[in-house]
């Protein structure tokens, strides 16, 4: 089964709530979205609800806070664990990632309005915590003046060593060190370093 995220804010598909919340994939070619409702809901919607559970777990690679998710009716569609998201300070945030695409923080913008509203996953590390995803949410909090923001606990890949010791290495040390840059750029820029990073991460590890 082929499930692939839409990452484009634009398609007519979709309703532009969730496309701007990144809840949307496609599902062999067929649209299905999960809506963020609250900190811990979510609705699910799609011609095939046997698909659902599979749509679900791609979704919570990316907000595993995300824990209950209801069908278009209210009825449950499926349930985990609540997480216990708990106040970090952006001072104590490593960041994996060294730009924000301006394009995506215009988006987050419209839906989030203080603090509580972002919730990213964290992984401990030396008295600190790298950001395993949010960076755009995070730099919207530095962009806010806000001090803080809250996170769940989660696990990674060890690449991920990798990439926060590559923003260390160019300076970027919290949130407020990122670099903005146009979503061209983003494009570029990231995708050209995620490629070379990946290369050289297989080659080591054959």
């Amino acid at each position: 089964m082929n499930i692939t995220r839409v990452n484009s804010y634009k398609d007519d598909r979709f309703s532009q709530k969730v496309l701007l919340q990144h809840g949307c994939f496609l599902v062999e070619e067929a649209p299905y979205e999960v809506e963020i409702i609250s900190d811990f809901e979510a609705i699910v919607r799609g011609e095939n609800r046997e698909m659902y559970p599979e749509v679900i777990e791609e979704f919570r690679f990316y907000t595993p806070h995300i824990t209950r998710f209801l069908d278009g009716h209210g009825g449950i569609v499926k349930e985990y664990p609540k997480t216990q998201p708990f106040s970090v300070s952006l001072e104590q945030i490593q960041p994996s990632q060294f730009y924000v695409d301006e394009e995506k923080l215009a988006a987050v913008s419209s839906f989030i309005r203080e603090p509580n509203d972002i919730i990213i996953q964290v992984l401990p590390f030396e008295g600190r915590f790298i950001s395993l995803d949010g960076h755009t949410r995070l730099y919207l909090a530095v962009l806010k003046g806000w001090e803080s923001v809250r996170a769940v606990v989660d696990t990674s890949d060890d690449y991920i060593y990798g990439f926060a010791a590559e923003a260390k290495r160019r300076n970027i040390h919290s949130p407020k060190d990122m670099e903005r840059i146009s979503h061209s750029e983003y494009e570029e820029k990231w995708h050209r370093f995620c490629d070379d990073f990946f290369a050289n991460y297989r080659a080591s590890n054959a």
